[in-house]
């Protein structure tokens, strides 16, 4: 019995030794198949698609927030050479410790946008004089027409589509998501475009907006050009692509900005 227990022993040790010495074979697993259904009916794809072609890499940013390797910087800190003021005037809004300083008049960016990611990071000022719209204000218009509502709503009431985060005039915030007025705010906004035949709106614009991590507008659905006491619509032509536009609302003490950039959608 003791001679049986012992070959045993040494059978289990000889097979462990033989399994640890054997390397297994890796498990390699399909890269796509070309023998699944199609997504939906007339789809050009099927079902993980080994012929459907991979996204491009895209790098993000060092940390959060900051951009992108595609983007297009609006302000990094250092130069407003992407802004330009009213009637093609140099952007009169100075830079300080990297911010930029809300002053002068609205500013556009050069370029021309439609569909787009967009980053901005603000804060307003704790001694702002002033209650409801002026305290705090300022506005980011996509396509110099649609505002996403800037304003200092920390302890400051005022109406529902004029609080930060608001679509001006049309639509509130799902939440009151901004931090206490001194601290820095960060907008994250997915912007579509209107879709357009012959310059009219055949598909209205939508937008989804984040502040501080938190979403305030949901795949909302514009109504139309951002107005002021009045009731907006589709009406008219629109262009394709038009520039932002970044306000200033005339604070006691400016706003300020910085991180900006954009990512064409």
């Amino acid at each position: 019995m003791k001679n049986a227990t012992l070959a045993l022993i040494v059978l289990a040790a000889v097979s462990a030794a033989f399994a640890a010495e054997t390397p297994k074979k890796p498990v390699v697993y399909p890269l796509g198949y070309d023998d699944t259904p199609p997504i939906f009916s007339g789809s050009k794809w099927k079902v993980h698609d080994i012929a459907r072609p991979a996204p491009a890499a895209v790098k993000p940013g060092d940390k959060a927030g900051a951009a992108p390797a595609d983007a297009l910087i609006l302000f990094d800190g250092k130069s407003t050479d992407a802004l330009i003021g009213k009637d093609g005037k140099p952007c009169a809004w100075k830079i300080e410790n990297g911010e930029l300083i809300v002053n002068g008049g609205d500013v556009w960016s050069k370029q021309s946008f439609a569909s787009c990611q967009f980053h901005i990071e603000w804060k307003t000022h704790p001694d702002t004089e002033g209650n409801s719209q002026k305290k705090g204000n300022a506005g980011v218009f996509f396509m110099d027409r649609y505002e996403c509502q800037i304003l200092d709503c920390d302890n400051n009431p005022t109406y529902a589509d004029g609080m930060a985060g608001a679509v001006y005039g049309q639509t509130p915030p799902l939440v009151n998501a901004v931090r206490k007025a001194g601290e820095w705010q960060t907008y994250d906004v997915i912007f579509t475009a209107p879709k357009l035949a012959n310059g009219k709106v055949v598909e209205p614009a939508r937008i989804t907006t984040i502040i501080n991590g938190l979403v305030v507008q949901n795949n909302t659905t514009l109504l139309g050009p951002t107005l002021h006491k009045k009731a907006t619509n589709w009406d008219g032509t629109f262009p394709e692509k038009a520039p932002f536009r970044l306000q200033d609302h005339k604070n006691s003490i400016p706003d300020r900005f910085r991180n900006i950039w954009v990512r064409a959608l």
